[in-house]
């Protein structure tokens, strides 16, 4: 009878062993994170290289390997991220942002804590998110249809776009048939400018426009609010993730095909499910790429959802023109 008990025992503690790692494993895989106030993160746990790991975006900047990561029981797992803060010429800290993220099926729901910037107060954002499927495979762009071609700017004006914030100011101005951004800042001023989003928002579409960007400059494009193309002048910069035409910090061009500072250059975008490709002065630098989350400085977390073009205006002096939408027809 107390072998029975025994091997009963073993039975149970061992099912309830494989159903507490199977719960944790559910943890593993991408997670889209709307974080409170509107701004947008994203998630990924791993075991890729045999250990538990994760990447994690949060609000802007780019996808980037947290700090650590573990399990506090099979429906928690706490995140930690760390950076350097220069508190004086002597004294350094580590500041540490914990987030701590509670699973219930396919949703989670969270709290960031960081210290604030006196250490004297700590400061708290709650989030949630859902379990972001991996991309499917790589659409036949030759098989896709098109409708009717939209134009975005007219060339006059800013009719068809506003701010997103509109408490924000606005460097986007139209000069002799040019949309031109400039946020400048007067000795002494910190103006905080805003972006600029059209009024429409898109499914999957194909976007060409032309831009300028001077030397030293930095913009970016966002696909349905949500995917930055990135526009910036790296000129002979070895490729990276950063660079023209780039996804920021997700894909990289294959080829880098940018002109210097200050010239006009073209670019075709393709945004057809969950995939990305970038034509830029008629070289194709990325062919039709799974792009798996957002980028820093989204505004929507969901990204099965139409979006606004976005364009950056708070970094620096851009110019466009010739912008034109072409929706895929489904």
């Amino acid at each position: 009878m107390k072998k029975i008990n025994l091997v009963f025992v073993l039975i149970a503690f061992s099912v309830f062993v494989s159903q507490a790692q199977n719960s944790k494993n559910e943890f593993y895989g991408m997670w889209t994170l709307d974080i409170d106030g509107g701004s947008v993160g994203w998630l990924n746990v791993n075991e890729d290289k045999g250990y538990l790991d994760a990447e994690l975006l949060w609000i802007g900047g780019s996808v980037v390997p947290v700090s650590n990561v573990y399990f506090v029981d099979e429906k928690t797992l706490e995140v930690t991220r760390t950076r350097e803060n220069t508190k004086a010429d002597n004294r350094k800290h580590i500041i540490t942002q914990t987030f701590r993220f509670e699973r219930k099926g396919e949703k989670v729901t969270g709290v960031m804590t960081e210290p604030s910037r006196d250490g004297k107060m700590v400061n708290t954002l709650g989030f949630k998110g859902w379990k972001l499927p991996l991309p499917l495979e790589a659409p036949d762009l030759k098989a896709v249809k098109y409708g009717e071609p939209i134009k975005l700017f007219n060339g006059k004006d800013l009719a068809g776009w506003r701010l997103i914030n509109p408490k924000q100011a606005n460097g986007f101005k139209v000069v002799d048939g040019v949309l031109v951004n400039d946020p400048v800042n007067e000795e002494g001023e910190r103006v905080n400018f805003g972006n600029l989003r059209t009024d429409d928002e898109f499914g999957d579409f194909k976007l060409t426009l032309e831009v300028n960007v001077p030397e030293h400059s930095n913009s970016g494009i966002y696909l349905r609010g949500m995917y930055e193309v990135q526009v910036v002048d790296s000129y002979g910069r070895d490729l990276d993730s950063h660079n023209m035409g780039a996804v920021y910090s997700r894909i990289t061009p294959t080829v880098a095909a940018e002109k210097k500072g200050g010239s006009w250059q073209t670019m075709e975008m393709i945004l057809c499910e969950r995939h990305i490709t970038v034509v830029l002065n008629g070289k194709k630098i990325i062919d039709n790429q799974a792009v798996y989350g957002p980028t820093g400085g989204a505004m929507q977390a969901d990204v099965f959802q139409p979006g606004p073009i976005y364009l950056q205006g708070d970094h620096g002096k851009v110019s466009y023109r010739n912008i034109v939408l072409t929706p895929i027809v489904q």
